[in-house]
């Protein structure tokens, strides 16, 4: 019966230092390191720490958020350690699947986070249809005002500053930028290469 440390961080810029020390003072002899960030699919080291547990063993991780993408994929894997006889430690938030009474606390948790997520859903879905029924459309803030475009415009009507700087300006993308001058834009772009011509 092994105690196995899974440490991640999102990149290589990051330190382990703080999760491993703490790993090994809860007496992991062995700890997987892993620099990917909590959303992509595929993580290697994970899995050579999935594939190297045996029944008996205990998977230590420093906090639940360093194992799962999101709560289904956290349960996922738990179920998957749980089939095969291996626990689970969450250290700082005190989890231990090989107790009774850690499985539950780790369930009900669970249980919790994807009510909660399933709630959000629920409401943004509400909201969006109430705004539709208004008349309203989803989407971003307006970032340019119409002021702000008449602004833009006369910059770069002007012909001293570039479409980055006018977008520096006023604090948005090139690409909004372009979408805003749109017609202007597009007809002095084509005048302009017509006169190299």
């Amino acid at each position: 019966m092994a105690a196995v440390g899974y440490a991640r961080v999102s990149t290589r810029e990051q330190n382990l230092d703080g999760q491993t020390d703490v790993l090994e003072a809860a007496g992991c002899k062995k700890v997987f390191i892993e620099h990917a960030s909590g959303v992509l699919a595929k993580r290697p080291a994970l899995d050579d720490a999935l594939d190297y547990l045996r029944a008996g063993d205990t998977l230590v991780v420093t906090k639940l958020d360093r194992l799962g993408r999101s709560v289904r994929n956290l349960k996922e894997v738990v179920d998957g350690l749980e089939k095969r006889g291996v626990g689970l430690k969450a250290l700082s938030q005190g989890i231990d699947t090989t107790t009774p009474g850690g499985r539950l606390f780790f369930h009900m948790l669970a249980a919790i986070a994807e009510f909660e997520h399933d709630l959000i859903v629920e409401r943004t879905k509400d909201g969006l249809a109430a705004a539709r029924a208004r008349g309203r459309k989803g989407g971003g803030r307006i970032k340019m005002s119409t002021t702000k475009i008449r602004q833009a415009r006369a910059m770069y009507d002007e012909k001293t500053y570039t479409v980055q700087q006018i977008a520096e300006t006023f604090g948005v993308s090139r690409g909004t930028i372009y979408r805003h001058l749109g017609g202007c834009f597009i007809e002095c772009v084509r005048v302009r290469s017509l006169t190299r011509v």
